[in-house]
C-alpha cells in the first residue's frame, strides 16, 4: 500500500490563541542560527536538514523555508508521504530524500514529486532501476549501507552482491552513499570507529559518489566523520547533540499552557485519577488545559513554571489536563487564562525528557496539533 501524503499540522486552519489550551512558540531565527553553527563545525562539508515527523513536530514547511534562507538545499524526510507534502509546500528546487526508501509500487509517485529515494535493499534498488529504464536521464538516489546499526541499509552481503553485478545501477544516478551512526552521542563508544571503518569498506564497493555518515551528534565526533554531507536533525531544533556537555545549540521552542481553574484543598484530599497523590496539608492547586493528548508524556514527573517559581505536577497526567501545586505563589497571583511555562528558559526540552525517562527527540515529536502556534524570527 502506498503512503498517503502526510498532512502537516501547520496546514490546518490556525487555532487562535483565545481558543487554544496551550501556546507553542517556535523560533525560526534560532533554527537558522543552529544551522549556521553546525555548518561552521563541519568546515567544508555540506549540511542538510532533516525534517522527518513534520520537522520534529515544529512544522516541516516553516522550518524548510527558514533553512533555505541559509542556503540549505538538501532535505531528508522519513516517509514518502512526508516527502510529497514537503514538495508541495516548498516547490521545486531543493533535493528531498526519503530515508525509509519507497514502499513497493510507489516509485511513480516519488518520480512525480521529484523525490530521491534512499535505497536500503537490493529489492528497492531493483525496483528503482526498473523505473529508471523509462527515463533517458536516469533517476537520482542515495544508497544506504548498514555499517553496524542493523536498522536500515544494505547488509554487507547485499553490497557484495550488487558490487558483482555490472548492471545493478543501470539508470540510477547515485548522488550519495550513506550510513547512520548508532552511538554518536557517546563519543568514546567503540562502535563509532567500527562503523566508520565498515562504512569505508562498503562504500568502496559501490559506484563512486559523495559520502554521508554524520547525524547531529556525529558532527561533533570530528572531521573523520564529516565526509561530504552531514544530516543533522535534533540539533537544529535545540536538542543537545553533546549529552553531558554544555548545549552548543540555541533553544527553539517555548511551550506555555493555560490555567483552566484554580482551587484550594484540605489535607487528605485525593488528587487526580486513582488518587495517586493525597494532599499532605492545605494546598492551592491549578489545573492547566494540557495533557497527554497534546503530547506531554503521561509518565512525566515534572513541573511548570510561573514568574520563576516551580509548580510541581501532582497526581497523574490526564488526557487534557494536569494539576499543579501553586502553593508557593501568593494567593491570587495565578488566575484562569494565565500561561505557565512547560518548555522554555526554566525547563529545556532535554530537561523535560529527563523527567519522563526519555530523550528530547520524543518530547518534540510527540507535540500535538491543538496548540496556537507562533512562528518568530523567521
Amino acid at each position: 500500500m502506498n503512503d498517503a501524503p502526510a498532512r502537516f499540522p501547520s496546514d490546518d486552519a490556525a487555532i487562535s490563541e483565545a481558543a487554544a489550551g496551550a501556546v507553542l512558540t517556535i523560533d525560526l531565527g534560532a533554527i537558522r542560527e543552529n544551522y549556521r553553527r553546525l555548518r561552521k563545525q563541519l568546515g567544508g562539508a555540506r549540511c542538510a536538514g532533516v525534517l522527518k515527523a513534520d520537522g520534529y513536530g515544529l512544522g516541516a514547511a516553516q522550518v524548510a523555508s527558514a533553512l533555505m534562507k541559509e542556503g540549505c538545499d538538501i532535505f531528508f524526510v522519513a516517509l514518502l508521504g512526508e516527502g510529497i507534502a514537503l514538495r508541495k509546500a516548498i516547490g521545486a528546487g531543493p533535493d528531498i530524500y526519503v530515508l525509509n526508501g519507497l514502499p513497493p509500487g510507489s516509485e511513480l509517485e516519488a518520480v512525480a514529486a521529484r523525490l530521491c529515494p534512499v535505497v536500503n535493499s537490493g529489492a528497492q534498488l531493483k525496483a528503482w532501476r526498473a523505473m529508471a529504464q523509462g527515463f533517458a536521464h536516469g533517476l537520482p538516489a542515495a544508497i544506504q549501507v548498514d555499517s553496524g546499526m542493523s536498522r536500515l541499509g544494505m547488509a554487507p552481503m547485499e553490497v557484495e552482491a550488487v558490487a558483482g553485478d555490472a548492471s545493478a545501477f543501470d539508470g540510477v544516478d547515485v548522488r550519495y552513499v550513506m550510513s547512520h551512526l548508532a552511538c554518536a552521542d557517546e563519543p568514546r563508544h567503540p562502535a563509532n570507529g567500527q562503523q566508520r571503518l565498515a562504512f569505508e569498506r562498503l562504500r568502496a564497493m559501490l559506484p563512486e559518489a559523495p559520502a554521508s555518515l554524520a547525524n547531529s551528534s556525529g558532527i561533533f565526533l570530528g572531521s573523520p566523520y564529516h565526509y561530504d554531507l552531514a544530516r543533522p536533525g535534533a540539533a537544529l531544533y535545540g536538542i543537545n547533540p553533546t549529552p553531558g556537555e554544555p548545549n552548543p545549540m540555541l533553544p527553539v521552542v517555548h511551550l506555555q499552557a493555560k490555567v483552566a481553574q484554580t482551587r484550594k484543598v484540605e489535607k487528605g484530599a485525593g488528587i487526580g485519577y486513582g488518587h495517586s497523590y493525597h494532599a499532605q496539608g492545605p494546598l492551592s492547586l491549578a489545573t492547566i488545559s494540557f495533557g497527554y493528548a497534546d503530547g506531554w508524556l503521561r509518565r512525566s514527573v515534572s513541573a511548570a513554571w510561573f514568574a520563576d517559581v516551580r509548580l510541581p505536577f501532582l497526581g497523574r497526567v490526564s488526557m487534557d489536563s494536569i494539576i499543579l501545586d501553586i502553593s508557593a505563589l501568593p494567593a491570587g497571583r495565578l488566575a484562569e487564562g494565565d500561561l505557565v511555562e512547560l518548555l522554555g528558559p526554566s525547563q529545556s526540552v532535554d530537561d523535560a525528557a529527563g523527567h519522563a525517562g526519555t530523550i528530547g527527540y520524543e518530547v518534540l515529536a510527540s507535540l500535538g496539533s491543538r496548540f496556537h502556534r507562533r512562528y518568530v524570527g523567521g
